[in-house]
């Protein structure tokens, strides 16, 4: 069996999903269902800093699907991966093993809770940020953009801080103004629905 190498990435990860606003996911930890009864959700992560051993992965974009049938604790979940274009093979074998929870350290609940693996797949990926806007793209497959739900505090953002939820400790609370997903014979619009933005801070083992 190949080491496990240690592991780091850093950046930013939006989320959009079917929940109406807001996800009850991020607190309940698996005690309550969707509010739709079953999850259906895109995420975009960019990576600034990261690496798995001796591998950079700084300036790559990532994309997840996830599709979980109940409460999320109950596990069966369903996840595919889409992988920069821009990366190598090394790269791409760390990325997976990453993503695919192989790698443990944070992301190691994917493999505990993954029950069908759609596979990973490398295309064009743009992450954008403008203003408090965030624009995520994957031609033909994925074109979102998800914008912060206000707080009383002018130039504040609604932000739920030092919750167990597993992505982030701290969620950017935010809804999508643009939320597409076509692939996998699935047609998803969450336009209106919940969204998140998360500093990401990932690692392991």
């Amino acid at each position: 069996m190949a080491a496990i190498e240690p592991w780091a990435l850093k950046g930013e990860l939006m989320l959009s999903c079917n929940c109406t606003v807001f996800c009850p996911c991020v607190l309940s930890l698996g005690l309550h269902p969707p509010t739709e009864g079953h999850c259906q959700t895109w995420g975009g992560v960019r990576i600034d800093e990261g690496h798995y051993g001796d591998v950079p992965l700084a300036g790559l974009n990532l994309g997840l699907i996830l599709e979980i049938p109940g409460m999320m604790s109950r596990g069966n979940w369903t996840a595919a991966v889409y992988v920069d274009e821009r990366a190598d093979i090394y790269q791409l074998k760390a990325i997976t093993k990453i993503m695919s929870g192989s790698a443990r350290g944070t992301t190691r609940v994917l493999s505990i809770m993954v029950g069908k693996f759609l596979g990973v797949q490398q295309v064009p990926i743009t992450y954008e940020t403008e203003g408090n806007v965030r624009r995520f793209k994957i031609p033909k497959i994925i074109e979102g953009e998800i914008e912060p739900i206000p707080g009383t505090s002018p130039g504040n953002h609604t932000v739920i801080n030092n919750s167990q939820y597993w992505i982030a400790p701290e969620i950017i609370v935010s809804r999508a103004n643009k939320s597409r997903f076509r692939a996998f014979g699935r047609n998803w619009n969450f336009e209106g629905r919940s969204a998140e933005i998360c500093p990401l801070d990932w690692m392991g083992p």
